[in-house]
């Protein structure tokens, strides 16, 4: 599958978790998580920082969520995004959209390596934004 079919693919799944949602609406973790309800995306935030947020409960993992998402947005540091790779395999998830920052060679081996499917070099809140999905 190419990047396009694979990134077309992904777009089309409704239900997401932002892992690393933030509160600041400066940031990313926040305008995606908020763009992809405006969207009208099933969407589960994903931070140890947070109870909840604008009334949304948010989850320390991906194993609290009440219902198994299609897809994972990353938006934290490599270090974490390893971590979440295992857990995102052990709960069924085989779709990861990594933001720019949030993967290196060694995240990168690992998803293949877990038979993830995944994109790089790309950006949800920018494709959301310009209406191109």
């Amino acid at each position: 599958m190419s990047s396009n079919e694979l990134k077309e693919k992904m777009m089309s799944l409704k239900n997401w978790a932002v892992v690393g949602v933030s509160g600041n609406k400066d940031k990313f973790g926040y305008k995606i998580w908020k763009t992809l309800k405006e969207h009208g995306y099933t969407t589960y935030g994903i931070s140890p920082n947070y109870d909840e947020l604008e009334g949304d409960r948010i989850y320390k993992s991906l194993s609290e969520l009440p219902e198994k998402v299609d897809i994972i947005d990353m938006v934290v540091p490599p270090r974490l995004s390893i971590t979440i790779l295992e857990e995102a395999k052990e709960n069924g998830i085989e779709y990861i959209f990594f933001q720019p920052g949030t993967y290196n060679d060694e995240v990168v081996a690992k998803a293949e390596e877990l038979g993830l499917n995944f994109l790089t070099d790309d950006c949800v809140y920018a494709t959301l934004k310009k209406g191109a999905h």
